[in-house]
């Protein structure tokens, strides 16, 4: 994918950081519903929730979600007043079999810093290492990713590259942003906004 070619694999945002986002897209029916959750770096505490829906037009497609989930997300991001440094992305990025999944296609067609953090593992292995938090995946001889452990006795998420990030920065922002649970704050917040606006569809 030519796409995959513009991701940047390195530092490339605003220091200190101060905003952190999440992003979440949830579907009801033919509608995509996006959301974003903005949160203080350092308090980890939300400042400013967006939400948006859309018709859905691309098909459930495993390794082209992104083509799905672009709309939606865009248009809440858009919607907001304050201005992330980095965005938390529920997909992957790097860590798909075209090294561009939904978090580096949202990080290369907004030019904004993301991280892909993903609940299931889309492609490659996890190498065995000892007394280490995180453990690499490796897809085709290439470390794609870390499957971060951020709660004991839990299983991991799937840490990688979205845009503008190195990965060893986007595990640390990710465990920064992680408290009692396995999902990061802004991204639990986002899943959640999302959720709310799909009961009010339902109803």
């Amino acid at each position: 994918m030519l796409l995959s070619r513009k991701v940047i694999a390195r530092d490339y945002f605003n220091t200190p950081i101060k905003y952190v986002a999440g992003v979440d897209v949830a579907y009801s029916n033919r509608l995509s519903i996006g959301a974003v959750a903005v949160f203080d770096y350092t308090s980890l505490e939300p400042v400013e929730i967006k939400t948006a829906i859309t018709e859905t037009r691309f098909p459930y497609i495993p390794t082209l979600l992104s083509f799905r989930e672009i709309p939606a997300a865009v248009l809440a991001i858009r919607k907001l007043t304050i201005k992330p440094d980095i965005f938390l992305v529920d997909g992957q990025g790097f860590a798909h079999p075209y090294h561009f999944g939904f978090a580096s296609h949202l990080g290369v067609i907004l030019d904004i810093c993301t991280i892909g953090v993903a609940k299931n593992l889309l492609c490659g292995k996890i190498m065995e290492t000892e007394g280490s938090f995180w453990k690499p995946i490796v897809y085709e001889g290439e470390v794609i990713g870390g499957a971060v452990f951020t709660k004991p006795g839990a299983k991991p998420i799937y840490v990688n590259v979205g845009h503008k990030i190195s990965l060893e920065t986007a595990i640390k922002v990710v465990l920064e942003c992680t408290r009692n649970y396995r999902v990061p704050e802004p991204l639990r917040e986002a899943h959640m906004a999302a959720q709310r606006v799909k009961r009010n569809i339902i109803r």
